[in-house]
């Protein structure tokens, strides 16, 4: 018990996958918007747990024993492509005040998802371990998702210099927010 929720730890905070493995940034610099940062974070940690968890089993139940390994990515994106819709549409009948609609097109070129179910194929610690590097990688996205957020309205109010503006200053924020995560490391040795 103490393991998966060192790992559910591991994968939020110290081994997360947009600022440790830089997947998943594109997102990260498309949402604006308090409602539809919080929408995009809960349907991508949504996502990341059902790819992450049936990925797991395809892999183990399927894939491996019929020694197609060769298609693992072929398998993933078309079990992501196929959830999208249905999760989307029972989180906006779930939660009608935040904004789902609109949310494809990122949740469809997220990088992280896709990643997430290679590290967990190569991991093969189990099918617990499976969910909370899920769950701990959809939630850790969901807090960097609102922690940039939060950094971008606070740099939208100060005076940049114009080279800066847009896109150069939140890299550099995204950056600095990497080298503050980087603190995190040595905590919890999975």
């Amino acid at each position: 018990m103490t393991e998966i929720v060192l790992t559910l730890f591991s994968a939020a905070l110290i081994n997360n996958l947009v600022l440790h493995w830089p997947l998943g940034v594109d997102p990260l610099l498309a949402a604006n918007g308090r409602k539809q940062v919080h929408a995009l974070g809960l349907a991508t940690a949504f996502l990341m747990l059902m790819v992450g968890a049936l990925g797991y089993l395809l892999d183990h139940w399927l894939l491996v024993p019929a020694n197609l390994t060769s298609l693992r990515l072929f398998a993933w994106l078309s079990l992501s492509v196929l959830l999208i819709g249905p999760l989307l549409h029972w989180l906006a009948r779930w939660l009608p005040a935040l904004p789902f609609e609109g949310l494809w097109p990122l949740l469809l070129a997220n990088a992280g998802i896709l990643g997430l179910t290679l590290l967990n194929s190569q991991d093969d610690r189990g099918l617990g371990h499976a969910i909370a590097t899920s769950l701990g990688a959809g939630l850790g996205f969901w807090l960097v998702l609102s922690l940039f957020d939060d950094l971008r309205q606070r740099v939208f109010n100060n005076d940049i210099p114009l080279p800066f503006r847009g896109l150069p200053i939140q890299l550099i924020s995204a950056g600095l927010m990497a080298v503050a995560f980087l603190g995190l490391r040595g905590l919890v040795k999975t």
